[in-house]
């Protein structure tokens, strides 16, 4: 009856059965990049199977103790115990086979900019910028700083963030699967330190954040010839220099007119390497984007701008309240939220995402 029921379920198994073999080889041992391709893959199929396995195994019990009980009364508690369990373990299976996001399981690329505020979104900027790094350590993954500019108050001009999970994880658990939310203006409300008068000011930085495409990763190729590369010496706070040696690069993608650029590097080598990696992370997002808007699915559609009315998120320092405006989400825990708690949050637009995608194959 399963089988004819989830037949999606059936074929998960079948290929799950079958990424293991190949897995076990030697020949795929020895490649990392296709082992990592089907370890991923393979990690996103074991939710899948388990609740498979944990729904076709009720229904086996189910049976047993019908049989049973028809032949002992005294099993027909038992029996009706193992049948009342099934339609929570349908559930389950039914929640498994909703397509997920395939980049859920990559490492994440992320960018902050100070937007609309002058130095105050700088500050803002920077606070966000701690924010996700504590929030990375609180869930056990590993942040490098690709890129800084600083301002002279200590604030953020504009940075990029490595974040990337330890090792192979289910999909779910991925740094894209949670960080994939935070793509959009944030907005806050606040006395800024350069306000004398004790007036409250709303300034914004944006976000951007994209799945990190492996160094070998197949599906994205660019051709040198493709590329513009430009080097300058690197700039600190206020725009003096800080090296005496061209080691900046700017790096331009000539038919996508997208532009990296990297100074943090002590070498051009270092930058050069670092500026490549965004950018096939870049390529890699901007065709995962628009392979959805084709299937009209716009999985991680995110806001651009950073002008401060096309918010996400608003941080109230008065009334310590933070508001998710795409799911109404608010709490009055903004001190734990800007040190990393940012869980709650993040829980509410998954959940959100979730029902959508549920109900969409209804």
């Amino acid at each position: 009856m399963s089988e004819e029921q989830f037949p999606a379920a059936v074929s998960a198994v079948e290929e799950y059965g079958r990424l293991e073999k190949q897995m076990s080889q030697p020949e795929t041992a020895s490649d990392p990049a296709q082992i990592r391709k089907l370890g991923r893959r393979h990690a996103e199929l074991a939710p899948i199977v388990e609740a498979y396995k944990a729904y076709q195994s009720a229904l086996e019990d189910s049976q047993a103790a019908e049989q049973m009980a028809r032949e002992d009364p005294d099993f027909a508690e038992e029996a009706k115990a193992v049948a009342d369990r099934i339609p929570d373990l349908e559930q389950n299976l039914r929640t498994a086979l909703i397509p997920r996001d395939p980049d859920d399981g990559r490492d994440t690329i992320m960018e902050i900019k100070a937007g609309s505020g002058g130095e105050e979104a700088a500050l803002f900027a920077g606070d966000l910028m701690r924010m996700y790094v504590r929030y990375a350590e609180k869930r056990g993954w590993t942040t490098e700083i690709m890129s800084e500019n600083r301002t002279q108050l200590g604030g953020v001009k504009d940075a990029q963030l490595a974040i990337r999970a330890r090792g192979q994880v289910a999909p779910a658990d991925g740094v894209w699967a949670s960080l994939k939310y935070e793509g959009g203006v944030h907005r806050v409300q606040r006395i800024p330190v350069t306000e004398s008068q004790g007036r409250i000011q709303t300034s914004a930085a944006g976000v951007i954040v994209f799945p990190e495409a492996d160094e070998d990763d197949d599906e994205i190729e660019i051709d040198p010839k493709d590329l513009k590369v430009d080097i300058f010496m690197s700039s600190g706070p206020g725009g003096q220099s800080v090296n005496t040696t061209y080691s900046a690069v700017r790096m331009t993608h000539i038919p996508t007119g997208i532009v990296v650029s990297m100074q943090d590097e002590k070498s051009q080598i270092q930058n050069r390497q670092a500026a490549l990696r965004v950018l096939k992370s870049r390529l890699l997002a901007m065709k995962h984007e628009e392979e959805a808007a084709q299937a009209a699915d716009m999985r991680h559609s995110q806001v651009r701008s950073l002008d401060r009315s096309e918010r996400i998120r608003t941080y109230n320092f008065p009334e310590s309240r933070i508001v998710d405006h795409r799911t109404g989400y608010k709490a009055y825990n903004l001190e734990q939220v800007l040190d990393g708690d940012l869980q709650a949050v993040i829980d509410s637009d998954i959940q959100a995402d979730e029902a959508r995608r549920m109900a969409s194959q209804e």
